[in-house]
């Protein structure tokens, strides 16, 4: 298995990223504050107004170093890619899957996703006592599994995937246990988001989502082109949708800790007259940390059966689908934490 190493986060504004030989040095306000060893980052990540020199994408190009561009808000703006690695019979085969049989790996992601999502809810009623609306949510979701199965057209499953996602945000700000009024989740809202916890959703989804294309991009996959998402220009479809096997198991349940752990305060927010919510500098710098020490941790995968550190889930996955689409494997595994 791939080594997980650092990621370098940067989101002081005006900061400048450039080349020393075999270090990379940001520099803030002309004054160096940070050098490190080139072959101990895996990923660069930019946020907001970050300058990066023409060395520094050259070589993230060239040695596979995923350096990814977002907004303040973690809006995914652009991603440096080099040559395209793997096999063109491997792309050949998922576009094929793509055009003919995008039903059988849709439904499978949908149905882990939703199971995922039923898991977080059956967690918090063992650990604060059972709610009625909450029940309520965990038996629709199993019954929305079930009808999954016998699902056969795409545009069914998008469906019963997006009852399934309403209804679980529909009872998610019970899991919010701070209780100090700082935060309330009433509905999911993007572009923008227009509370602290659409912001923070939108924020790590948009990074997790990135670090799945970057994986998906290390086996010769192309992340545009998905089969639960329709293709869209611009748009990494297939990240898109293994990202939906990770949305709870990863970045829900660390919003929440966060929130819950008062980690976070709706001070470290930023409130435009827009209507739109953004994470303050500092405040991006804790979450970060945060998310950083998560991805080190290690479990058990499902189907693996071997320890791998959270941070290389998105590798293992891209890995098995392209064993699946290849047909090394019957059918691809989503991961589903037990």
């Amino acid at each position: 298995m791939k080594r997980l190493q650092n990621s370098l986060y940067i989101n002081t504004q005006g900061a400048y990223l450039h080349k020393e030989r075999e270090t990379l040095v940001v520099d803030i306000a002309k004054e160096k504050v940070l050098q490190l060893p080139i072959h101990s980052i895996s990923g660069i990540f930019c946020f907001g107004n970050v300058m990066v020199s023409p060395q520094v994408m050259g070589f993230c190009g060239e040695r596979g170093v995923n350096l990814a561009f977002f907004t303040e808000y973690g809006r995914f703006l652009a991603r440096v890619q080099g040559r395209q690695t793997g096999n063109v019979l491997l792309r050949r085969s998922q576009y094929k899957y793509a055009d003919t049989r995008a039903t059988e790996i849709a439904r499978t992601l949908v149905a882990a996703k939703i199971q995922s999502q039923r898991q977080i809810l059956q967690r918090h009623q063992r650990n604060y006592g059972k709610q009625d609306d909450v029940n309520q949510t965990i038996a629709l979701l199993k019954s929305t599994v079930e009808r999954l199965k016998i699902a056969k057209d795409l545009d069914i499953i998008r469906g019963l995937e997006g009852d399934a996602a309403a209804r679980y945000f529909s009872v998610f700000n019970h899991l919010i246990t701070e209780k100090s009024g700082d935060f309330n989740f009433i509905q999911r809202t993007r572009r923008p988001p227009t509370d602290p916890v659409n912001a923070l959703l939108s924020f790590f989804y948009a990074i997790v989502g990135n670090d799945i294309s970057a994986a998906l991009q290390g086996v010769g996959l192309d992340p545009q082109v998905g089969f639960l998402h329709r293709d869209r220009p611009g748009r990494d479809s297939l990240a898109q949708d293994i990202l939906e096997e990770f949305r709870a198991y990863i970045v829900d349940r660390l919003v929440l800790t966060l929130i819950n752990r008062q980690q976070i305060k709706a001070a470290d927010f930023i409130y435009e007259a827009s209507g739109a919510v953004k994470l303050k500098d500092t405040a991006r710098k804790v979450v970060l940390q945060e998310f950083q020490a998560r991805k080190q941790k290690t479990i058990i995968h499902p189907y693996l059966k071997e320890e791998i550190p959270l941070g290389l889930l998105p590798h293992a996955q891209a890995l098995l689908l392209a064993r699946h689409l290849r047909g090394d494997l019957e059918y691809y595994p989503p991961f589903l934490a037990r």
